[in-house]
């Protein structure tokens, strides 16, 4: 082989190989030569296609070297390259025969230094201000003196103790702790799940919802709280229902979901003393109200007291009152008896004079008085009635008379008579007589009727038709 590339041979005694063979070869002297290199770099394009693999180029000034990390290994990552982001990548070379082409297997990936990793922390917090994630606008207020607490922290450390500690000095309250992992490649997802599994919880449910909940976590370096910085702890933050204390690291140290909570502590015991006041100056600040509401109630009694003086004076002394009419009543008292005396002496003698009206022989002459008297308005009710019958007899009498002599019977009598036709009604003229199947004509004494007759006559100035 070192013969094929060192001394070039004649033409015709040379060996012909295949493309795939001299790729193999290539590939062999590739992975064998470098099989474990860590390299330096920045991160070019990116490319994160469905598969979950991810593409990115690291280069420098000079040169350009292709890379992948498959997916296993991506989803491992403690940190996710970013374009413009300087790193030390770890893995192996090799060739994509596909291409004719070399690179880089990563199988581990690491900022360059803290310088890398704050300018990277700063691009991603411009790019989530940009979304509003950390307007002051939408933060909620802390609940007074919240019910229930969640604490998203580590169960083992004594940052959950500290919190307790506090919280138990100041306003004892209902703690609900999520157990998660504050450091490595598990702290993001599950704090992120701590926090959306809170606010899941129904109200009233069988596990009460938190009022306000507490992100804790003790110092260290960047790397060590570098999950509190990554996008899915902040954007779960921003999107909790429940308000939200940031207490991770110490009061130097500062991570994007600080600026993402509703309320930033420099220290978890901090946090405890944000979300609860302190009981005993609340009791002391309630027996200070008690006392001044005690104060004020005296004093307003006082005025009420002094005003009902002042008013009192104005008004008579009530002996003053009572007096004249005690008086005026014993004067009452005094002329009673006599006005009794005298009111039944004026009874006495009304009665008197009543009786002797009642005596039998008054009785009997007031009798025959009213006897008399009725006699006399009998009798001259008696004419008047005699009176005023005979005057309607003869009224009555005259009218009869009138109405015998307008009759048409006493015309009759007189030697007249009445023609009707079969519908009875009275002819008037020879024409209607003529027109008549049927006459009836009616005498004194009685009527006559003419059926089937030819009637003839004329009415002229020369005299009367015959009828018949």
């Amino acid at each position: 082989m070192s013969d094929l590339i060192d001394e070039p041979a004649a033409a015709g005694n040379a060996p012909e190989f295949s493309v795939s063979e001299i790729s193999g070869v290539v590939k062999r002297m590739i992975e064998g030569e470098f099989s474990h290199v860590r390299i330096r770099g920045e991160v070019g394009r990116v490319s994160r296609p469905a598969s979950g693999h991810l593409y990115l180029d690291l280069k420098d000034d000079r040169a350009v070297l292709a890379a992948v990390i498959w997916k296993g290994v991506a989803s491992r990552l403690q940190t996710r390259p970013e374009e413009g982001m300087e790193v030390v990548a770890t893995g192996r070379l090799t060739t994509f025969p596909g291409q004719s082409r070399y690179q880089m297997v990563i199988e581990d990936i690491a900022p360059a230094g803290a310088g890398a990793l704050m300018l990277m922390l700063e691009k991603r917090k411009q790019a989530l201000a940009a979304e509003g994630l950390f307007d002051a606008g939408r933060k909620q207020p802390i609940p007074y003196l919240p019910e229930v607490i969640g604490v998203v922290t580590s169960p083992s450390g004594a940052v959950i103790r500290d919190i307790l500690h506090r919280l138990r000095d100041r306003f004892p309250r209902h703690v609900l702790i999520w157990p998660v992992a504050v450091q490595g490649e598990k702290c993001a997802p599950e704090v992120a799940a701590a926090i959306a599994g809170f606010n899941r919880l129904e109200a009233g449910g069988a596990i009460p919802r938190p009022d306000v909940l507490i992100v804790a976590r003790g110092g260290g370096s960047i790397e060590d709280l570098w999950g509190f910085n990554e996008e899915i702890v902040v954007r779960a933050v921003a999107a909790s229902r429940i308000p939200v204390i940031s207490a991770v690291g110490h009061e130097t140290d500062t991570t994007l979901i600080d600026h993402a909570a509703d309320q930033r502590a420099p220290t978890p015991t901090a946090a405890a003393e944000l979300a609860v006041p302190v009981r005993a100056d609340l009791m002391a600040h309630l027996a200070k109200l008690e006392a001044r509401r005690l104060r004020n109630q005296a004093g307003l009694l006082e005025n009420r007291r002094q005003r009902l003086r002042d008013l009192a004076r104005a008004l008579p002394r009530p002996a003053d009152l009572v007096s004249q009419h005690s008086q005026r009543l014993d004067q009452l008292a005094l002329r009673l008896p006599n006005a009794l005396r005298a009111v039944s002496q004026a009874q006495r003698v009304r009665l008197a004079r009543l009786k002797a009206g009642l005596r039998p022989q008054a009785l009997s002459l007031l009798i025959s008085h009213k006897d008399i008297y009725l006699k006399r308005l009998a009798s001259g009710f008696e004419q008047v009635a005699r009176t005023g019958v005979t005057r309607q007899r003869q009224r009555l009498d005259g009218l009869d008379r009138l109405r015998r002599t307008l009759g048409y019977r006493q015309t009759l009598a007189r030697g007249y008579a009445v023609i009707r036709d079969q519908a009875n009604n009275v002819i008037t003229n020879v024409q209607t007589a003529g027109e008549a199947e049927m006459l009836e004509i009616e005498f004194q004494d009685g009527r006559i009727r003419l059926d089937g007759v030819r009637r003839k006559g004329k009415s002229d100035s020369g005299g009367q038709g015959s009828l018949f």
